[in-house]
């Protein structure tokens, strides 16, 4: 039998925002890893085609359709969640718009599904007891905000600066208890989230990654299971940067 510390043979996993591009590759790639994985979106088709493609695992995988702004909706999923070995927070929106011109209520709705949500997630999970010693929390942030600023940015930078300190925070109060806790920081990844760029300000953009490219989801699912696996046992209170290079400059 080969060593593979980055197994997730045994885990179970929640993944949040698991129809999206980013949450749907991890949790096939949680499933492809040996996890079993709990998955919840708000939109339920989506939701349910992604659960469609995951391999089978010793226990099935769980699909719970749920809008993570609302109480009760939050309550349900970690009431049907099982004890968790790992849970990725990685629902979130963008929206780009100059400082001058942001609203009340685009502001509102940012920060509650993209800091609100997670903190009260992360809240529910420990009050329940649903995070097993030795498990992993792992949030999906940004390199914006964090490592580097840009026009138009304001609104979702400040949240995911928002879930880093949290992250930091939860990673300092959880660590006795054996739980870690941990961020990805991506730049620009393929998916839908950037699908209203053009091609010009594509290649443009593309100009400032040395690797010459954005991010696969596949690339951010990797560091993902790395932090959830005892690959990364001793990590903690880590925001790892997985940008292409892109904040060398």
């Amino acid at each position: 039998m080969s060593y593979n510390p980055y197994t997730l043979e045994g885990k179970t996993v929640l993944v949040t925002g698991a129809a999206g591009g980013i949450g749907s590759e991890v949790a096939r790639t949680c499933a492809r890893s040996g996890a079993r994985v709990v998955l919840t979106d708000l939109r339920e088709d989506a939701l349910k085609s992604v659960w469609e493609t995951l391999p089978e695992s010793e226990m099935p995988h769980l699909c719970v359709k749920a809008d993570l702004t609302a109480a009760d909706d939050l309550a349900a999923v970690v009431e049907n969640c099982p004890p968790l070995d790992g849970f990725v927070c990685n629902a979130g929106v963008m929206k780009l718009v100059p400082t001058q011109f942001i609203t009340e209520a685009e502001l509102t709705r940012v920060q509650q599904i993209n800091l609100n949500a997670p903190i009260l997630l992360t809240r529910l999970l420990l009050k329940k007891k649903k995070l097993t010693r030795g498990s992993s929390i792992v949030f999906t942030a940004s390199a914006a905000g964090i490592y580097r600023v840009s026009p138009g940015n304001a609104i979702y930078a400040t949240t995911k600066c928002g879930i880093d300190a949290f992250m930091r925070t939860v990673a300092l109060e959880m660590g006795p208890k054996g739980i870690r806790c941990n961020s990805v920081n991506p730049g620009m990844v393929e998916t839908s989230l950037i699908s209203g760029f053009t091609e010009e300000e594509r290649q443009q953009e593309m100009q400032n990654y040395p690797l010459r490219r954005f991010a696969q989801p596949q690339d951010v699912a990797l560091g993902i299971v790395y932090l959830l696996s005892d690959a990364s046992s001793f990590v903690t209170g880590t925001a790892l940067k997985i940008d292409g290079g892109m904040t060398l400059s």
